[in-house]
């Protein structure tokens, strides 16, 4: 594997470069001439920031180096990464080029062998789905009220300890019955199996828990085995599987009837909470006695109105006189009160008032008056100047103003103003308005813009 940098040429010169551009053609070397690769290595130096990226060392006996594994591709880790833990990643060798570190940008990674396993598990995990042994269908129902638990487990193991410790918690009453088995290593698989059998046979529990504490997919394996998923299966006592922590999933967890994420999961999961089911309990105690305080108050009342119709006139006189004499102490105590109550509430706002200042407020009415007047004054006079002047104008345009002036306003017999001498007739009685009275006249001729057209001849 070799390369050229571009600074050089063939006369030997050679161009002088910057760090930032060494590191970036270094790092261009890698990515364009080493493609990724699986690598095997240790674990250690593991640390997982708060942007979700973690960061680790991984070496062998003979070299390490740094690696890094993006919050994006490390979301998809079936796994915790822990120091010490022998992994297989799919990295892509790379330069940090601010500080010149060689490291890995891994993009996949698993635990050492577990390409060959978890191949196996895909498939055994195919194979027992198509036959229907994870259909939701054949699970059965969790006991509510479990007398005996079974626990399959091993006796050293420390997962005993969280389910006992659970079960004594929330269930002090429930027996236990521990079926020994070992969890781990190539006759785990056949000692569950047995275990199994053996609760089935003796059928003295109600729900059994499968159950092992945290591990590699190498511990967990013996839970991946056939035969115990198909025991797991066929056994008359439902199940709950509790194999490793929250992420790990084995065959057991599929074909058992509820899988919870850890041992403890599974305890919490078979029996109820001692403390829920008292309150529970109480809550349908209280329940039970309200409605029982209903169904009595509601009898009462329908005895009492029984008792009322069954009662004498004089007595149901008596029986009301009492009452209304009750609600009306009621009532004359609730006034004597509420009185009280009124005149201490009226004696604060009476504390809190006081006397205004009524000489600002004359003086500023003095004030307002007085500019009242002159205001009123100014409005009289300039409307008594548009008086005069509309009459004013009135009287130039007034009838009798005209007459005044020498003319005069001829009326018909009828009393209509004549504008023309179009539609008078000689003979017609006229009436003639002056400026000191009218005149009743007649008409001998009519005279328009032509010559004179008819005449009365003289009497």
């Amino acid at each position: 594997m070799s390369a050229r940098f571009a600074g050089a040429n063939e006369a030997g010169t050679r161009e002088i470069l910057s760090i930032s551009q060494l590191n970036r053609a270094v790092a261009g070397l890698l990515q364009r001439n080493i493609p990724p690769v699986w690598v095997l290595g240790e674990i250690s130096n593991a640390t997982r920031a708060a942007s979700g990226h973690w960061y680790f060392t991984l070496k062998d006996a003979g070299a390490q180096v740094r690696a890094v594994m993006f919050r994006g591709r490390a979301q998809y880790l079936t796994f915790v990464p822990r120091n010490g833990e022998r992994v297989e990643a799919r990295a892509v060798v790379a330069l940090y080029e601010p500080r010149g570190d060689f490291q890995l940008t891994v993009e996949a990674m698993r635990p050492a062998g577990a390409g060959d396993l978890f191949q196996r598990f895909v498939e055994l995990k195919e194979k027992l789905q198509a036959e229907g042994l994870f259909d939701v269908a054949r699970k059965r129902p969790l006991p509510s009220f479990p007398r005996t638990v079974g626990v399959v487990t091993s006796p050293r193991a420390a997962a005993l300890r969280d389910v006992l410790t659970t079960l004594r918690r929330r269930a002090p009453g429930v027996a236990v019955v521990v079926y020994p088995a070992q969890v781990q290593g190539a006759d785990a698989p056949v000692a569950l199996v047995a275990a199994l059998r053996a609760a089935s046979r003796r059928a003295e529990c109600d729900v059994l828990l499968l159950v092992r504490g945290g591990g590699s997919i190498e511990d967990l394996w013996a839970f991946n085995d056939e035969t115990l998923a198909r025991a797991i299966a066929a056994s008359p006592i439902p199940i709950v599987s509790g194999v490793g922590h929250e992420t790990d999933f084995t065959i057991a967890d599929f074909v058992a009837d509820e899988r919870a994420p850890t041992p403890t999961g599974a305890a919490t999961h078979a029996v109820p909470d001692r403390r829920e089911l008292a309150e529970r309990v109480l809550r349908a105690s209280a329940r039970v006695e309200r409605a029982w305080w209903r169904r009595i108050e509601a009898v009462e009342q329908r005895l009492d109105t029984v008792a009322r119709l069954l009662r004498s006139p004089s007595a149901q006189w008596q029986a009301r006189a009492h009452r209304l004499h009750s609600l009306a102490q009621r009532m004359a105590a609730f006034g004597r009160i509420s009185l009280q109550q009124r005149a201490m509430r009226l004696d604060r706002l009476c504390a809190g008032v006081r006397a205004p200042r009524t000489d600002v407020a004359e003086q500023r009415l003095a004030h307002a008056a007085l500019a009242l007047q002159r205001g009123a004054a100014q409005r009289v006079a300039r409307l008594g100047e548009r008086v005069d002047n509309v009459a004013a104008a009135l009287g130039l345009v007034s009838p009798q103003a005209v007459l005044e002036r020498g003319y005069a306003i001829v009326h018909d017999a009828h009393g209509r103003v004549l504008a023309s001498a179009t539609g008078v007739a000689v003979g017609d009685a006229l009436r003639v308005a002056l400026r000191d009275g009218t005149l009743d006249v007649g008409v001998q001729a009519i005279e328009t813009g032509e010559k004179a057209t008819r005449t009365l001849p003289p009497s």
